[in-house]
């Protein structure tokens, strides 16, 4: 199953944008943490709808670190500064990185636009691992 494929069967099943990004890394590890990707909810739809950033790039940031155990916290900060800069310019064309932002206010966007964030947020996540010889 190729990730596009992945992302829309997590879709379905009911998990949003923060918790599809740790869930694709634990697939990654081949190992299972629902209580992780539970947790993870808390980073979607900006903070559950007070305004915070979009949940794809929280569920980056937890992707990336959760994958990148070779790298000490130096590394891991400047992994994430690479993957904010990357969502900054994604999102632009938005007006902005926040969750109101990317959907124009309106909740029912999410399944049109939110797939693609996604679906380019994992694709930038695996680019900057496989540049550290970490995928």
């Amino acid at each position: 199953m190729d990730a596009f494929d992945r992302i829309m069967e997590l879709t379905r099943s009911g998990l949003y944008c923060a918790q599809i990004m740790v869930q694709l890394a634990l697939d990654a590890e081949g190992a299972e943490n629902p209580g992780l990707v539970e947790a993870a909810r808390g980073l979607c739809c900006g903070y559950g709808w007070s305004g915070g950033p979009c949940g794809a790039l929280g569920g980056g940031v937890c992707f990336l670190n959760l994958l990148a155990s070779g790298l000490d916290s130096a590394g891991r900060e400047a992994l994430t500064a690479e993957f904010h800069g990357w969502f900054r310019s994604r999102t632009e064309q938005y007006g902005g990185e926040g969750c109101d932002d990317i959907l124009g206010g309106d909740r029912a966007n999410m399944f049109s636009v939110c797939p693609a964030i996604i679906m380019d947020s994992y694709a930038k996540c695996v680019e900057l691992l496989e540049g550290r010889g970490l995928a």
